[in-house]
């Protein structure tokens, strides 16, 4: 496992440095005398050049392995970053986030499907998830608060520098750390099974989630099937999230410094990292723990929208707390329905999903945020989502493309 240790440590780097942003994107942007309407296309420009970056990494993955994927997302992000540092004005900023969308599409689903392939059964690839999970969320924790604090302290030029810098290095370092062994999926086979031996012997009965695959083991069936509908999830709940943090700059509170509105991201992180720490939900369906999650993700919206009597604070301790819950569950239902030969495919297929949302929420919250609550505009994403996913469905299973 001295391969994870590694990759944990890169990810908590990246995701530190890309945490880090949230808070200070939205006032940097302001400082350029950019409107609240554009800074939304700002956001969205970002996920949406994630899709031809997904979809390219989907089968390049697959096919030259993710340590490389890996590097060359983290180097170019942070040369990308750096050359932030001297924009001038809202539509370089523009182009600088659209072109960083893209190079930084590679990262995740490289960095999945290393993940997906060090399991050795589907008990240790549910602990490998939520370890990303944990990494994701502990650097969520620290880093809006130190992005804002390097702003107060530094200003937004020396601290995109630094932040670049950092990407960079930690590129650099990876070269080192990575090691990848590339061996050939074969049908029914797991990198880390006997043939014909899913979970070292370990039977149980199919549940729910399992239903959509022949034998829902870690790489036992190739033709292994994902229903569409699945993916409303992911796209309703980044939708949610990019609102979130297209809107939380620009509440009154955060507006009083940049450190307050970095605090607030992190109330957040501090949610899904109580809810990461409770190891026993592992033991539940993953797909029971996604439906569930994003009901109460959902609620958590509508109560923003309606102004519930809870303290700002709360409400994301909350929302946070939700997330916690659906990240690794996904990513686990995803793994255990797919087979290792095209974990690629099918965590590029999350990333895209994942890329749409985020591009609508925030350019849906900057077009009719003077009309509607822009929470309501997430609680109704994400409602429509569940409604979609219903059991009945979910066993409609369509397969992955080759």
């Amino acid at each position: 496992m001295k391969t994870a240790i590694w990759l944990y440590l890169f990810m908590f780097v990246a995701f530190f440095d890309l945490h880090a942003q949230y808070p200070i994107l939205t006032p940097f942007a302001l400082s350029l005398g950019a409107a609240p309407t554009f800074i939304g296309w700002i956001m969205g420009v970002y996920s949406i050049t994630h899709l031809p970056g997904n979809l390219l990494a989907g089968v390049w993955v697959d096919r030259y392995g993710s340590k490389w994927f890996i590097l060359l997302s983290l180097i170019g992000a942070g040369i990308i970053l750096v050359y932030q540092s001297t924009v001038t004005n809202p539509w370089q900023l523009l182009w600088i986030r659209s072109i960083s969308g893209f190079i930084l599409a590679f990262l995740s689903p490289a960095c999945m499907a290393m993940l997906a392939k060090l399991a050795r059964n589907r008990t240790q690839q549910g602990k490998l998830m939520a370890g990303n999970g944990l990494v994701h969320t502990l650097a969520s924790v620290i880093s809006p608060a130190a992005g804002a604090y390097l702003v107060g302290k530094f200003g937004f030029t020396t601290s995109f520098l630094f932040l670049g810098w950092a990407l960079i290095g930690i590129g650099l370092l990876a070269m080192l750390g990575i090691r990848e062994e590339r061996t050939p999926a074969v049908a029914g086979e797991h990198p880390g099974l006997p043939p014909h031996a899913p979970g070292h012997g370990h039977s149980h009965a199919p549940s729910r989630y399992e239903a959509t695959a022949p034998d829902a083991s870690i790489g036992t069936a190739d033709n292994g099937t994902i229903p569409w509908l699945f993916f409303g999830i992911p796209m309703a709940i980044s939708c949610s999230q990019g609102i979130l943090f297209f809107e939380l700059p620009l509440m009154s509170a955060a507006k009083q410094s940049i450190l307050t509105s970095g605090l607030l991201f992190s109330m957040v992180s501090l949610g899904a990292l109580f809810t990461l720490s409770l190891l026993f939900l592992n033991r539940f369906s993953p797909f029971a723990r996604t439906a569930s999650g994003a009901l109460a993700l959902a609620l958590c919206f509508f109560g923003l929208s309606v102004h519930w009597p809870l303290p700002i604070a709360a409400s994301l301790f909350l929302v946070g707390m939700a997330k916690g819950i659906i990240f690794p569950a996904m990513a686990t239902l995803l793994a255990t329905v797919s087979s290792a030969s095209r974990y690629g495919r099918v965590f590029s297929l999350l990333s895209v999903s994942f890329s749409i949302g985020a591009f609508i929420g925030p350019v849906l919250a900057g077009q009719l945020r003077t009309v509607v609550s822009p929470y309501f505009i997430a609680f109704l994403f994400l409602m429509l989502a569940l409604l979609l996913l219903a059991p009945q469905k979910f066993r409609t299973a369509t397969v992955l493309p080759r």
